[in-house]
């Protein structure tokens, strides 16, 4: 079958110039938790905004080419760093940052001039843990407890979403029931999961997303519309970036199993989120539906290729 080039474009870096920033908390006009912004710089625009949210104890930072690939297709991608330690703690503090971004001078302090957020189009991603935490975030009322009035969650990305290490190990607050349909989201839902991650790394470490209650659980309970990818020979951590430093990133390399390289699958993920926002927020669905259809233009094999 031909390769259809529009699906392919997607994988590939954007027109736009983008601009990495990290923001500090360092004063209360600045935001509850510090900040790393991938940001268009180019002209002038209003962006919609997703806020990513990093696995268990990882850096915002390891993440850094995979937000800049999709903010340089015309996306704010913003990604607060947390202690990581406490998913009921990380779902409270993704709300008070999204409503500082909602306060009139939030995103203002970092964004270029004439470079806008648009918070009625606010994607709530997350992976690993923050998968978990994206979807708590979205199905519980943090949102109308935080936000002014001007935030929409328009749409929820999960990338290989984990709630703990086994079914009756679940850490709070529980997502999965294990009741289909439960999870109650009132958003399209993406959820992306890699085929080697409930895969043993070595003797000595669990797997790092578990049968039970890993990306086949989280969609398995999704209501419709739900969409569902598989990646084949890839792993937990495959979608960060190759150099991660310090002893934690150091570690990233040996806690879960690995598939052949990172970029790949990073381009991957951050081509399928393009495609998938593209059509839920501006209504064109010609990358997304190509990509399902025509696999074979994607840099990586899908097992499993999912919609409800």
């Amino acid at each position: 079958m031909a390769m259809t080039i529009t699906a392919y474009a997607v994988f590939k870096l954007g027109d736009r110039q983008v601009k990495l920033v990290t923001v500090e908390k360092t004063s209360p006009s600045l935001p509850p938790f510090p900040l790393l912004v991938a940001t268009p710089v180019e002209g002038s625009g209003i962006f919609p905004v997703i806020l990513f949210v990093h696995g268990y104890l990882l850096r915002n930072t390891f993440y850094s080419e995979l937000i800049q690939h999709i903010a340089s297709h015309g996306y704010i991608v913003i990604s607060p760093q947390f202690a990581g330690c406490d998913a009921n703690a990380d779902c409270e503090s993704t709300g008070e940052v999204i409503k500082w971004l909602s306060s009139s001078g939030g995103m203002s302090t970092f964004l270029p001039s004439g470079v806008g957020g648009d918070m009625t189009k606010l994607t709530i991603a997350g992976h690993s843990r923050g998968g978990k935490v994206a979807f708590g975030v979205a199905q519980g009322d943090v949102i109308t407890r935080f936000t002014t009035t001007n935030a929409k969650i328009s749409a929820v990305i999960g990338i290989d979403p984990v709630d703990g290490m086994s079914r009756d190990r679940q850490t709070e607050p529980r997502i999965l029931t294990f009741k289909p349909n439960s999870i109650t989201v009132n958003a399209p839902v993406m959820v992306v999961g890699c085929g080697l991650s409930d895969e043993k790394k070595n003797p000595f470490f669990p797997p790092c997303a578990p049968e039970g209650v890993n990306h086949r659980d989280f969609f398995a309970e999704c209501r419709s519309p739900a969409w569902y990818f598989v990646v084949k020979n890839y792993g937990h951590l495959d979608m960060l970036d190759d150099d991660t430093k310090g002893f934690k990133g150091i570690a990233t390399y040996y806690l879960c199993k690995n598939g052949n390289g990172r970029e790949p699958m990073r381009r991957f993920v951050g081509g399928l989120i393009v495609a998938f926002l593209n059509y839920q927020l501006g209504g064109d669905s010609g990358d997304f539906e190509d990509l399902q259809n025509n696999p074979e233009t994607c840099p990586v094999i899908l097992s499993e290729v999912s919609f409800r």
